[in-house]
């Protein structure tokens, strides 16, 4: 199956070189220089992903994003960033993206976080194991067992709902899928590498600081101040969610 990817990048070389690379990936691609035309883009191609680039003229990426969510738009977006510091990063999520890549970056970082948005926006077969890619059985055991209660903590896979007491969560699709593994997991330390696996399909290696950055992120709307934290660091190991 091809997928389409629009690609909004006012670098005009690695607008170009994304493009040529992504369609000799396989990828259908439109690309534009700004966010005017991203949004533009978006409305007219209604593409299966987004790779959109943060620093551009007129209106940024960060707008671009927050415009398509509010209007309910839910096409996965992977950020482009050249900001390396967690609060920009976090910035880039809080705006409603569901991953982010920091440049400069390898194009097969690219291309494995694209598949791996990609996979799990696609529809599960109808046996519940996918096309056979990297995840699809975990995909396929959440979408069956339902709600997940772990502490004060309630999850509903169908829906993609959760709730931590009676306060509802505003988690992005990555968010709820890392918060919905760590529930399932409850009381089990889970690596870094099998957290990269079955969120990511994909490890990106100990240098990475992504994982971190999400659960960082993921703590600000999970644990708030004057609740009882839930989720927990085991250093040099991974993470795991239990009631201390």
């Amino acid at each position: 199956m091809t997928h389409s990817v629009l690609l909004a990048e006012d670098d005009r070389p690695i607008r170009t070189a994304l493009e040529r690379a992504l369609t000799l990936e396989g990828y259908q691609v439109t690309a534009v220089a700004d966010g005017i035309q991203a949004l533009a883009a978006a409305h007219r191609e209604r593409p299966d992903v987004i790779l959109l680039d943060v620093m551009m003229p007129g209106i940024d990426g960060l707008q671009v994003c927050q415009v398509l969510r509010a209007e309910r738009d839910r096409t996965p977006i992977l950020m482009l960033t050249a900001r390396v510091e967690t609060a920009d990063r976090i910035a880039g999520l809080d705006a409603g993206a569901d991953d982010y890549v920091v440049k400069p970056f390898e194009v097969e970082e690219v291309f494995a976080r694209l598949r791996a948005l990609l996979r799990r926006t696609a529809p599960a077969a109808a046996d519940g194991t996918g096309p056979g890619e990297p995840g699809a059985e975990y995909d396929a055991r959440a979408a069956e067992s339902g709600i997940v209660e772990a502490a004060d903590l309630r999850i509903d896979g169908p829906s993609r709902r959760a709730w931590r007491g009676a306060r509802e969560l505003e988690l992005t699709r990555t968010e709820f899928e890392l918060l919905e593994l760590l529930a399932r997991n409850a009381g089990i330390v889970l690596d870094h590498s099998t957290i990269y696996d079955r969120i990511w399909g994909y490890d990106f290696g100990p240098g990475s600081k992504n994982l971190a950055v999400y659960v960082g992120y993921l703590r600000r709307k999970v644990d708030v101040p004057g609740s009882r934290p839930l989720i927990h660091t085991v250093r040099g190991v991974g993470y795991v969610l239990r009631e201390d």
